[in-house]
């Protein structure tokens, strides 16, 4: 098969990656895409991110010699923070991260100059994000708090509700204070949860999600290979797990859309997964 006719591979830990996979579907239609929910391992933002590392390696190269894929997007925060470098300097394909794009949109949403992002404890201790605003060259202020159970409540399909609204009130007290007009949702997660996080911030404050950004950045670097399809055909979409294939599927669908039809397997069933 060229090149160019190949999908674009994509994982996440869970459904948090789906927001990503929604926005590449808009923006890229003719493309067929590849998707690995981790769902057997989440979450990842409480685990060592060497296990996290060793984890999106295994799905890197499962997405590139089981599916061919002709670009990875690692659709997840935690994951890019933990192993984007390794995987850039070892896969033989392009690698399109959440974290730069997401970088670059918070700073050029702000006008006071205060910015906020969440993510998990992973994404946040690691600094990544830190790291990645600092290289922007903005003239900004970062403000960051981790949200552990944020994650959670997603996978739950519980993206509302009392315990919602009590967790989100806690846990952005920090990013609140710190009277931000922007706050980065640095977890692909995040954006499910964005009416409780909005209610919480308050309408002087703008979110900003990654989804688009990475979809744009994917979008250009493929075009700059020139791994672009150009024809008018629809693509075709997979959608794997590695935990429960009908819950994956049900919640799945619900937050991604009908796209998101049929649910398989992953790893085959001759290969044990790692780590579970």
């Amino acid at each position: 098969m060229p090149i160019v006719d190949r999908p674009i591979g994509m994982f996440d830990s869970g459904f948090g990656g789906l927001t990503v996979a929604r926005a590449l579907i808009d923006l890229l239609p003719s493309e067929d895409l590849v998707y690995i929910g981790d769902t057997g391992r989440y979450p990842y933002g409480s685990k060592p991110l060497h296990e996290v590392r060793r984890y999106a390696s295994e799905l890197a190269w499962s997405l590139v010699k089981d599916f061919g894929v002709k670009s990875v997007v690692v659709a997840c925060n935690t994951a890019t923070a933990a192993g984007l470098d390794d995987l850039r300097d070892e896969l033989p394909v392009p690698v399109i991260d959440v974290i730069e794009p997401g970088a670059r949109a918070v700073v050029t949403a702000t006008e006071s100059g205060r910015v906020g992002v969440i993510g998990t404890i992973g994404t946040i201790s690691s600094g990544a994000y830190h790291h990645a605003i600092s290289r922007t060259g903005a003239p900004v202020s970062l403000t960051s708090a981790a949200c552990p159970g944020f994650v959670e409540f997603v996978e739950r399909g519980q993206t509302t509700g009392d315990e919602v609204m009590v967790l989100a009130e806690r846990l952005l007290a920090p990013i609140a204070d710190a009277r931000v007009d922007a706050l980065l949702l640095g977890c692909t997660h995040y954006p499910f949860l964005a009416r409780p996080i909005s209610d919480v911030m308050g309408p002087g404050v703008t979110l900003v999600s990654s989804a688009d950004e990475t979809a744009f950045a994917a979008r250009d670097t493929l075009a700059s290979l020139g791994l672009l399809r150009d024809d008018e055909q629809t693509g075709k979409h997979r959608f794997l797990s590695s935990g429960d294939i009908d819950w994956f599927r049900h919640l799945g669908a619900r937050l991604l859309g009908p796209e998101l039809d049929h649910t398989e397997p992953w790893p085959p069933a001759d290969r044990p997964l790692a780590g579970r």
